[in-house]
């Protein structure tokens, strides 16, 4: 049996041989296009205009070419021009390349070996490309040395998620920038969407939640915005969230651009965190609401033959709308984020809803600190509807602080845990149902208070308010609704005006 001592170095001689050249890979780079840029700016100052939009330091491979164009660039937006001759003095002390070149002298063999500034931009999407290449790399290693090193007790799901929202923040990243535009394209830009909001069902710039007088004190959900609905238990979030999810999915239309991909053209694609209700519960509620069949007698069994056949066919109807239900309970705002960003990039995605706010975890360990917790939430939710580009409506409990009131209805002050909500939020939206306070105080039958009471139901019964506390592009104030609690569904307030002469 042969020394095991001997055994490395055989092995050692095998895989070393002198007849062999050593290969080994390095990441991609390209430093003939790095040096062609940098010359062609030398040159002529106006290729860095070419290239500023997309192009910074750290896209570079070579440290000293990045360094050598952050001093072009410091040069040049200074309003000074930038030759091997204004620039030496940056680089009069820096360590020679080698002993035949110093930094100063490479800047001028830069320049002289120029060519035209006509492919600076070629040059400097070639550099961002394969600087992104290496970005690639590095996130992959380190997928491979986290997994190998992590604790037994540390969730793959939580590296996934790290994995997904880096891939996602450097796909995001990798569009080159517009840069100025002329004021003629921004007009062009603009009339398009005039002509899109003119075009869409009720002439709104955001989509439309289905009921007309929030969507004009709205303007309809607006992309990008935080929309927090606040309530008491009971007055109906869930109920109104269900309510404008499933409007602007039953509106969807699609179209198809000249380049393959689709468009919204009016409604939207619709993804809703059900933390609280599973999707067979929510489901059954927005099946009630548009079949106009109780949902208790649905969860019973207690409908007869033509309920059933209703219900089959606004379910068949329902079945096509783009409405996808995510019912896992207690995630982090990172794993909601991670899993919004697949269903967008999977489906598409016009609205986001969370149901509800306070059953969201901080992605760090928990902590006793809610308040922070929930900064972070609703830091994180804002943060999520800018990157997506879609409205984001985040339900929210209310303190009993309310309850202690003479007058019910909600303030700002009421929301619960944590004032990052109101400050994170574009919009603040309370319901408050006045019908389920006047309910729970009956006196008996035949006192003087019954009258009064009965003349109080009258005029709250089947109404609800939807109180606007803040909203950063309009107007605050009152939306009145009507509410039918045996289909949990509100729609628009017939007023006196409007109902037909006898």
């Amino acid at each position: 049996m042969a020394d095991p001592a001997v055994l490395p170095t055989e092995k050692l001689k095998q895989v070393v041989s002198a007849n062999e050249p050593l290969t080994f890979r390095q990441p991609p780079h390209n430093i003939e296009a790095e040096q062609a840029l940098l010359g062609a700016i030398l040159v002529n100052n106006e290729a860095l205009d070419r290239v500023s939009g997309f192009l910074s330091p750290d896209h570079f491979f070579d440290p000293l070419h990045a360094r050598i164009y952050e001093t072009l660039g410091t040069l040049i937006h200074a309003g000074k021009t930038a030759t091997p001759i204004t620039v030496k003095t940056f680089f009069e002390n820096v360590e020679p390349i080698d002993a035949n070149m110093t930094v100063p002298q490479y800047l001028g063999r830069l320049a002289a070996n120029a060519t035209t500034i006509i492919n600076a931009a070629e040059y400097g999407r070639t550099i961002y490309d394969l600087a992104t290449r290496r970005s690639l790399i590095i996130i992959g290693e380190d997928m491979v040395n986290t997994a190998y090193d992590s604790a037994v007790d540390h969730a793959p799901r939580a590296q996934i998620e790290e994995a997904e929202s880096r891939l996602y923040s450097l796909a995001e990243q990798n569009k080159y920038g517009k840069g100025f535009e002329s004021f003629k394209s921004a007009l062009t830009t603009a009339i398009e969407m005039a002509n899109s909001a003119f075009q869409r069902a009720g002439h709104l710039s955001g989509a439309s939640t289905g009921l007309s007088d929030l969507d004009n004190k709205l303007g309809g959900l607006q992309r990008s915005d935080l929309i927090i609905l606040a309530g008491r238990p009971s007055m109906g979030k869930t109920a109104l969230a269900t309510n404008i999810a499933y409007n602007v999915a039953k509106a969807y239309r699609g179209e198809r651009l000249s380049d393959g991909t689709m468009h919204t053209a009016d409604g939207g694609i619709v993804g809703f965190f059900s933390l609280e209700m599973s999707s067979e519960q929510l489901a059954t509620r927005i099946l009630a609401e548009q079949a106009e069949v109780s949902s208790e007698k649905i969860r019973r069994g207690m409908i007869d033959e033509a309920e059933f056949r209703k219900l089959s066919e606004v379910a068949a109807e329902m079945s096509r709308i783009p409405l996808f239900i995510d019912q896992t309970g207690g995630i982090t705002i990172a794993q909601l984020s991670a899993r919004a960003r697949k269903l967008k990039r999977q489906h598409g995605l016009d609205l986001l809803v969370v149901d509800y706010l306070q059953l969201l975890a901080g992605s760090k360990a928990r902590s006793d600190n809610r308040v922070q917790e929930i900064t972070e939430i609703t830091t994180g939710l804002k943060a999520l509807a800018k990157e997506l580009a879609v409205p984001i409506i985040a339900l929210s409990q209310l303190s009993r602080q309310v309850e202690q009131r003479e007058d019910k209805r909600p303030q700002l002050s009421d929301l619960r845990e944590s004032g990052s909500i109101e400050q994170d939020a574009d919009v603040v939206m309370f319901v408050f149902r006045e019908e389920y306070y006047i309910e729970r105080t009956k006196p008996a039958e035949g006192t003087p208070e019954f009258a009064d009471w009965m003349a109080k139901m009258s005029a709250a019964s089947g109404k609800a308010e939807v109180i606007i506390g803040k909203q950063r592009h309009g107007p605050v104030g009152t939306v009145e609704l009507s509410f039918e609690g045996q289909f949990t569904r509100f729609g628009n307030l017939a007023r006196d005006y409007m109902l037909p002469q006898h």
